[in-house]
């Protein structure tokens, strides 16, 4: 076991977390706001509304993750008309490519997590803010959203730790993110278990944060 190289390596991988942790929060702001929508469409009475979202859903769950990606970043190119459009601008880089394939792929998962919450609220909660003379939108917005999000904060804590793992595989696409500066590091000095050990314990230590800020959040906001 070669330390000197655990130790020598580690503040190239430290400084290669931000990469990460820049990846896996873009992702989630955009994610959540894309489940937050598409929650919204899958409980909506409408056929056509109801459909599509159900469709996006099943989609990008049904799907992996590296293929996503893979689609995203080398197939998208192929095309003529998004090559010749201002879309290539963000598609020709790998940075943005992996964003919109974590953001899509977050965000199916996240409204499947938000319907669920949904469907779990009380009718009498509605009917009480109805009887108050408290207008539907308002609601929602103020009673509906904020219920939903308390309830499915277990489930989305789990999502969040399944999205830092995830984007490991940005380094597919060249990105030298964590796992991409882990695999630089290990091509030139052919030690993999060493470098792959640190890089592993960074991961480790960040999910440890994540579930711990979860479940803070879950005791400050249970009722």
């Amino acid at each position: 076991m070669d330390f000197d190289l655990m130790i020598s390596s580690f503040p190239k991988l430290l400084n290669a977390t931000l990469i990460t942790l820049k990846l896996l929060s873009v992702s989630l702001v955009v994610g959540l706001n894309l489940g937050i929508l598409f929650s919204i469409m899958r409980i909506n009475k409408n056929p056509i509304i109801n459909k599509f979202a159900y469709g996006y859903s099943y989609f990008f769950r049904g799907t992996p993750l590296l293929v996503q990606i893979f689609i995203i970043y080398f197939g998208l190119g192929q095309l003529e008309f998004i090559r010749s459009s201002f879309l290539w601008i963000f598609l020709k880089e790998p940075y943005w490519c992996a964003i919109i394939a974590f953001s899509l792929n977050t965000g199916a998962y996240t409204s499947e997590i938000l319907r669920s919450a949904f469907e779990t609220i009380k009718p009498g909660l509605i009917e009480a803010g109805k009887s108050l003379g408290i207008q539907s939108k308002i609601i929602f917005f103020k009673i509906q959203i904020p219920i939903a999000i308390r309830q499915s904060l277990p489930a989305y804590g789990n999502e969040i730790i399944l999205m830092l793992k995830g984007t490991s595989l940005a380094s597919t696409v060249t990105l030298m993110d964590l796992t991409g500066v882990a695999k630089y590091i290990i091509s030139t000095t052919f030690k993999p278990i060493e470098v792959f050990i640190v890089a592993g314990g960074i991961y480790l230590f960040l999910t440890f944060l994540i579930h711990n800020l979860i479940k803070l959040l879950e005791k400050k906001y249970s009722f």
